[in-house]
């Protein structure tokens, strides 16, 4: 079956997510009372993932209605928190959006009444949107195919069964007869820690790879398809996604291999013409240096550690979003 994951709860007005800095060695629950926390908790990936962060968002602007009491303080609650993660484009638009609808509402307990139904049908529109994209994504894919995937993007990333991992879930639990393989994901091993224990509680058979075989492992031939999950699409297609995301494109056309990016329709930014005009995060190099406590390289080591990368629209075979399957 597909357990349910998710990654946070707003019940009641209050907000407890579980820390996926933690995990996969233990399942902790925290509460995040204030905006302050919630910035905090999505910076350093407490709370991650592209739609997750859309949902995560909001919350945020109820914590900032609840904390101001005049228009100036509120906007600039509003912009910290639309700028804590530049590039994956969810959580900027879903602000926006929810800051649109209630800047025409000038009562602030209605418009604290506005935003909680807000979060509750965007938390329904979710659930549903993953669901259509797996449906979709399923009839991409055939038995005996061998699947592989980057970073993470099922129920920890989303409210909701998940994009890219999503969809290989509900291929799982449609009977496809299907290999999974699935990336660690470097530096921060979202692959490793995330999409791994995800699997396991799934109870669905999966093999790792280390992100530098990437292109060994298709050059095997075990691998058929490889299904993407997405930050920011631009207009023309250009699509950011965890760094590492490129090297696995540039394989899968080399060996002619279909290359899918499953995203909402919310991920994809028609402000922006194409992939140079995307913001990409850059984060410590601590990152990098260090694996917990344990140091990785010497301490004066220079690092560039960007937390994305972008593939272009030519390498892309085709876009699953809830909506349909777009060339």
């Amino acid at each position: 079956m597909i357990t349910d994951l998710r990654p946070l709860r707003f019940d009641n007005h209050s907000l407890i997510i579980l820390d996926q800095r933690k995990l996969p060695n233990t399942e902790t629950w925290i509460p995040i009372p204030h905006s302050e926390a919630l910035w905090e908790a999505i910076q350093t990936l407490a709370i991650r993932g592209a739609p997750l962060l859309g949902f995560a968002g909001l919350i945020g602007v109820y914590f900032s209605l609840l904390e101001t009491d005049n228009e100036p303080d509120w906007m600039n609650r509003i912009d910290i928190l639309r700028s804590v993660r530049p590039t994956a484009v969810n959580l900027a638009s879903e602000v926006t959006k929810a800051v649109r609808i209630l800047s025409g509402i000038s009562e602030k307990q209605q418009r604290i009444d506005e935003c909680l139904r807000l979060i509750k049908t965007a938390e329904a529109d979710s659930i549903k949107e993953c669901e259509s994209i797996a449906d979709y994504g399923c009839s991409l894919l055939q038995d005996g195919d061998g699947l592989l995937t980057h970073c993470n993007t099922g129920s920890l990333a989303s409210i909701g069964i998940g994009t890219a991992l999503g969809i290989i879930k509900k291929a799982y639990f449609s009977k496809k007869n299907i290999r999974v393989y699935h990336t660690e994901t470097r530096p921060l091993w979202q692959g490793a820690r995330l999409t791994a224990y995800e699997l396991m509680k799934c109870e669905i058979p999966a093999v790792m790879v280390i992100d530098s075989a990437i292109s060994a492992l298709m050059a095997s031939g075990n691998i058929t398809k490889v299904i993407v999950g997405a930050d920011r699409i631009a207009l023309n297609g250009d699509t950011a996604n965890k760094i590492g995301t490129l090297s696995l494109a540039l394989s899968a056309h080399y060996y002619r291999i279909p290359f899918y990016v499953a995203a909402p329709t919310s991920t994809f930014d028609t402000q922006l013409r194409n992939g140079s005009e995307i913001p990409i995060e850059l984060r410590n190099q601590q990152e990098v240096l260090m694996c917990g406590e344990k140091k990785l390289a010497p301490s004066a080591t220079k690092v560039w550690n960007p937390a994305f990368d972008v593939t272009p629209k030519e390498l892309i075979s085709a876009f699953i979003t809830e909506l349909g399957i777009n060339p």
